[in-house]
């Protein structure tokens, strides 16, 4: 990730975690380029990024003031973001409880989606995410255990990502993301205390490396009442 875009990520928390408070001056972009080290070149490039989010708005002789709308639900994400709840939920409180965690041959939809052959074992884990102590997502995720090495439950109860990141050293190449509705599953109402009518938010993901190998196959299912995305069209018209 390039520097205006890491600085970007900041001020976004510093944003939802009401650091800097709805409609109110953030810093000049002089004093956050001495905060950062950057030139003012990279600091604008950053404040670009969160102006076409819709999350700041510049003022001209006033200053860059942070948007009234702005992430106007904690829980909402952009529908683009797909590298993990930890950093989508920073300065929540996120806890893991593994269900399942086992090795296995993939199955038929498993193997075509993460290219693999029916010799190539992978990781299945399921896992139920928390927040605040509340009930929030079952994340159902493939990963090929010859790519992704070393996977414990330790791993699980924390971070997938960031072991991913940290010590395997992987760098990100994208995602194929696709949001539905569906109806709640045994699962989803032993785990997430869905009613059995109740409709849940699956997001099914296809995530891979910067060298176009994919690494995860998944399918998130959240509570209808817990999670949502949120969509930026910015018009070029003038």
């Amino acid at each position: 990730m390039v520097k205006y875009q890491e600085i970007a990520n900041e001020i976004r928390q510093r944003i939802k975690m009401g650091l800097y408070p709805v409609d109110t001056l953030i810093p000049d972009q002089i004093t956050l380029a001495k905060e950062f080290d950057v030139s003012r070149m990279t600091m604008k490039k950053a404040l670009d990024i969160l102006a076409m989010e819709g999350l700041i708005y510049r003022q001209r002789g006033a200053g860059t003031f942070v948007m009234k709308n702005a992430l106007a639900h904690p829980l909402d994400a952009p529908a683009k973001e797909y590298e993990g709840l930890t950093k989508q939920l920073k300065g929540q409180q996120l806890t893991s409880q593994v269900i399942y965690f086992n090795i296995e041959f993939p199955s038929q939809e498993v193997m075509d989606q993460l290219m693999l052959k029916e010799s190539q074992p992978v990781y299945k884990i399921i896992r139920l995410r928390s927040v605040n102590q509340e009930p929030y997502v079952i994340e159902h995720t493939y990963m090929p255990a010859d790519i992704v090495t070393g996977l414990t439950e330790d791993v699980l109860l924390g971070s997938i990502y960031a072991y991913l990141k940290e010590e395997l050293g992987f760098v990100f190449g994208g995602a194929y993301r696709k949001i539905h509705a569906d109806k709640a599953s045994e699962y989803d109402q032993k785990y997430l205390e869905c009613g059995e009518h109740d409709p849940v938010l699956e997001v099914e993901q296809l995530v891979y490396l910067k060298d176009g190998r994919p690494f995860e196959y998944s399918r998130s299912r959240h509570r209808y009442d817990k999670r949502s995305y949120t969509v930026l069209e910015v018009s070029n018209n003038s």
